[in-house]
């Protein structure tokens, strides 16, 4: 059946979808957004929110282990039932009355259903009922559907009933033995986790623990996991998966070792939720990933700018930078721009314009919750090599630096800036260390705004904390 006509649908609930609703209605604009599952997203329930409190409890225990008077005050060990009921409430145990309750606050309209794309500003939505009602976009229809779990073809893998992350991050139990294949940061955290909850953790990395990071980076956390206990298998290649009648799965490796375990989580990667999203409706792919213009509209096989420019995609799903943040500040720059257009105001999209989103290039900030915290923005080495940006290294011993000397007795850690000469600018910014993650934006803002390494002398930081660290990484870069 036919149903209403909104200025703006956006088909996907999650914190993407909801800044860019909020946007569009805050410019005066007309919005339904549509949601299959917890208006909240991926993020609320089994991502960001719900994994971040699982591992403070870790940090915190840990950051006490290194303080002596404080050491001898806490004894004993974690409990699990602690952290998962922290975990839950962070979880909002699941339900997300609160989150409609706010959509309906900011005027927003909530379709509960299936969203399919119908053809042209026309989204069909199957309701939990198996009913179905077509909804009409004057402007623009907007896909924030994100990305779920992919599982990699590895033989009786699928029929093992393994773990994802969803599993993993919502599990009510702490399994005697944890395999977990993959060594990016969905795997480094579960490590992290699990281990200190009291698990046996094998961490099987192919390809490298965090691989995308500067890599002292990646070999101090490396370091700190095994002597948590974590066995790491970095290079290992799993190539049979099965689950016996008696629960235990054992993975076979490709040397012929296997490695039994209660669960097995896969943390390989993600795929974009739109196999089922009409895409082949208008001429795309249904199952793949949607490429998008500067200001986030959908673009055809040719690169040219689907139809008149009302499909746009926001968030993971255009796998520009799959990272919550990132896509709350590309739904930004889709909302503001959707109005511009339906209002006929200015569109604003030369880089670092309003209406684009170009810190997806050049200043993309990340933390990597694992113990110690690895906090990276804008390139690597590796990056800016690929990239054909020269950089030279300042590097600096975290440990040596007062404030983190005092945050913690034997502090291990580490930073970097790289410098573009040409441009006097920093271009990338990586820490790794205990309680880094504070860090972060201080680079994010150096990069972003391109901040001449001369005015940076005249940011003083504050003594004696851990961002003394910006001083000493000067000094060692000299004038």
């Amino acid at each position: 059946m036919s149903g209403a006509e909104y200025d703006v649908i956006v088909i996907g609930a999650g914190p993407v979808g909801e800044n860019v609703a909020d946007g569009a209605v805050q410019g005066g604009l007309s919005v339904a957004i549509v949601e299959s599952e917890l208006v909240g997203g991926e993020c609320s329930y089994w991502a960001c929110m719900p994994t971040k409190a699982l591992l403070r409890d870790v940090a915190a225990f840990r950051a006490v282990q290194h303080l002596p008077a404080a050491a001898a005050a806490v004894t004993g060990t974690l409990d699990p039932a602690e952290v998962f009921a922290r975990r839950d409430r962070f979880a909002s145990n699941w339900d997300d009355a609160g989150q409609v309750a706010w959509l309906e606050s900011a005027g927003i309209t909530l379709v509960r259903g299936h969203g399919r794309i119908a053809g042209t500003r026309s989204v069909t939505v199957t309701t939990p009922e198996g009913t179905e009602q077509t909804l009409t976009a004057r402007h623009a229809v907007v896909v924030a559907t994100g990305t779920s779990a992919a599982v990699p073809p590895i033989r009786g893998l699928a029929d093992a009933r393994p773990w994802t992350s969803r599993e993993a991050v919502a599990a009510d139990h702490v399994p005697e033995r944890l395999a977990i294949i993959g060594g990016g940061v969905v795997g480094t955290e579960m490590a992290t986790a699990f281990s200190a909850l009291g698990s046996s953790v094998t961490f099987i990395a192919r390809d490298g623990v965090l691989p995308k990071v500067q890599p002292y980076a990646s070999e101090q956390v490396v370091r700190s996991l095994q002597d948590d206990g974590v066995r790491v298998l970095i290079g290992a290649n799993p190539v049979q998966v099965r689950r016996d009648l008696g629960g235990t799965v054992h993975v076979t490796l490709e040397d012929g070792e296997t490695i039994d375990a209660e669960e097995v989580l896969v943390a390989t990667g993600r795929k974009p939720n739109t196999a089922d999203l009409g895409l082949e409706r208008i001429g795309l792919a249904p199952g793949a990933w949607l490429t998008v213009d500067e200001t986030l509209r959908v673009l055809d096989h040719d690169g040219e700018t689907l139809g008149d420019g009302w499909l746009y995609a926001a968030g993971d799903v255009n796998r520009r930078v799959l990272l919550t943040h990132q896509g709350k500040y590309q739904a930004r720059a889709v909302g503001a721009v959707i109005v511009a257009r339906a209002t006929g105001a200015a569109v604003d999209d030369a880089p670092w314009g309003r209406h684009v989103a170009t810190a997806d290039h050049h200043a993309v900030p990340q933390v990597v919750f694992s113990s110690p915290e690895v906090v990276s923005v804008g390139h690597t080495v590796a990056s800016a090599t690929a990239a054909g940006v020269t950089v030279r290294v300042a590097e600096y011993d975290l440990g040596a630096v007062a404030g983190a000397a005092l945050h913690a007795d034997g502090y291990q850690g580490r930073a970097s800036i790289l410098i573009d000469d040409d441009r006097n600018t920093i271009v990338g910014f990586t820490a790794v260390g205990p309680d880094t993650a504070e860090l972060v934006h201080a680079a994010t803002i150096a990069i972003a705004g391109e901040v001449p390494l001369d005015r940076l002398w005249h940011a003083v930081p504050a003594y004696p904390t851990i961002s003394e660290i910006w001083l000493r990484l000067l000094e060692t870069a000299g004038r």
